[in-house]
């Protein structure tokens, strides 16, 4: 059973700024909270240490589950997920430049984007609004 202490989600929630360290959704501008989530999930033996915890927003933490690989849709093939403790955003990860939709780099960019659904049918028309604000 996870345990992670108030003093631990609060550092979390500074380190990432209140936004998802997956898809950029910043608490503030969503209004909804985010979730304190395990990169390796405990059921595969991960820790409630701050190097396995990333914050998540309620999509990209319900979507990613317990997976921890994905595949890329251009290959097919399976590579990890982004862990945000290792992988630096940018090298994976880019906007369209309307800021709309989430473009992957790398196939580890792309098997995130496709298996935590970074670009629902939800999560799209929002980001309208907040690109136009």
């Amino acid at each position: 059973m996870s345990y992670v202490s108030r003093e631990l989600r609060k550092f979390v929630y500074t380190r990432a700024n209140h936004t998802c360290e997956y898809c950029q959704t910043s608490q503030q501008i969503s209004g909804a909270q985010m979730n304190v989530e395990h990169i390796l999930p405990l059921a595969l033996g991960g820790e409630d240490t701050a190097e396995n915890l990333a914050l998540a927003c309620a999509w990209c933490n319900s979507y990613k589950g317990t997976q921890t690989h994905g595949r890329d849709p251009d290959t097919d093939e399976s590579h990890p997920l982004f862990n945000p403790r290792t992988d630096e955003w940018t090298t994976h990860f880019t906007w369209r430049e309307d800021g709309l939709m989430l473009l992957g780099l790398t196939p580890i960019g792309r098997a995130t984007i496709h298996s935590l659904k970074m670009n629902n049918e939800y999560i799209v028309p929002a980001r309208r609004y907040w690109v136009e604000a």
